[in-house]
């Protein structure tokens, strides 16, 4: 299929990049990420010197070959990982692990709880009564999740050999807010630069500020800069200085990798290691923002492999 059919294709469907479409499967990698950049940003990668954060990104996914990106995009097997790199305390714990969905026996799981695929993005279901489950809707929606690789979307290397499964975990809960925020931490090879936070998730507008150490607003995107001008309060949450040591520490040796954590009740619990945001696509940082990122990106920690 020629290449201009395949982005007119792509671009009559919304969601490509969460998807596994067939169209784009056979097309080699950096052909790809090309066709989804170009879309993007209206450009050109620039493979010979990448400058941009989302352009490292792409070159990242192409190039770097670490055994510890498929230990930590699996949301199973990362658990142990940050119970003996951090603390067991920051772990959720599991309530059971699947290989099917007709393996799961609700009937020994509590009333609320998080059911997940440990292998792609979003294969996630919040239980908040089990009496009003749908199961066989959610038999065929984590059927299709288990069927699906995550790599081929986006090439995004980091999922490509992890053996999917399904688990359960327990519900956080916090007496103060109804929607658990979580805190996004941009961190390079043990420098964290700045937390992203997500709010009014729900509302089908939701907001994403940035803020640094000494939890001031930074400029980075269109939200918080309408944020800075109208003197937006946003409360620090307690514990945020040890959230920045974690990401640091966890992000040591690794070019980039966005570390997401949860503070519930004022216990620090971990969410996720993402090493290419939005599938290195992501055209709601400002142009500074995406070069400043893209600065503090060391491509010489790229170890090369197939």
């Amino acid at each position: 299929m020629e290449i201009k059919k395949i982005v007119k294709k792509m671009r009559k469907i919304k969601a490509f990049r969460s998807l596994e479409l067939t169209v784009t499967r056979p097309i080699p990698s950096k052909q790809l990420m090309n066709i989804q950049y170009a879309l993007s940003f209206k450009k050109n990668i620039d493979w010979e010197n990448p400058k941009t954060f989302n352009e490292k990104l792409q070159y990242i996914k192409l190039f770097h070959r670490d055994d510890l990106y498929t230990v930590a995009a699996d949301k199973i097997k990362v658990k142990n990982y940050i119970a003996e790199k951090i603390d067991e305390s920051l772990v959720i714990p599991n309530l059971g692990i699947w290989n099917s969905f007709d393996e799961i026996k609700f009937d020994q799981l509590p009333n609320q709880f998080v059911l997940k695929t440990n292998h792609d993005y979003a294969g996630v279901y919040v239980c908040l009564d089990k009496s009003k489950m749908n199961i066989p809707k959610l038999r065929k929606m984590f059927t299709k999740h288990l069927k699906t690789n995550y790599f081929y979307p986006n090439r995004e290397w980091a999922y490509k050999n992890i053996p999917p499964k399904i688990f359960a975990e327990k519900l956080l809960k916090d007496d103060v807010y109804e929607d658990i925020i979580d805190y996004k931490f941009f961190a390079f090879n043990g420098y964290v630069d700045s937390v992203m936070i997500c709010t009014e998730r729900f509302t089908g507008n939701p907001k994403f500020y940035f803020f640094n150490k000494e939890w001031k607003l930074l400029p980075y995107n269109k939200d918080s800069i309408d944020a800075i001008s109208e003197k937006k309060v946003i409360k620090e949450p307690y514990n945020m200085n040890k959230m920045f040591e974690i990401a640091a520490k966890l992000s040591e040796n690794i070019p980039f990798v966005r570390v997401d954590l949860y503070n519930v009740n004022g216990h620090i619990y971990f969410g996720e290691m993402t090493f290419y945001p939005n599938g290195g696509y992501d055209n709601k940082l400002l142009p500074v923002t995406d070069l400043h990122y893209g600065e503090l990106i060391d491509l010489k920690l790229v170890k090369k492999g197939k």
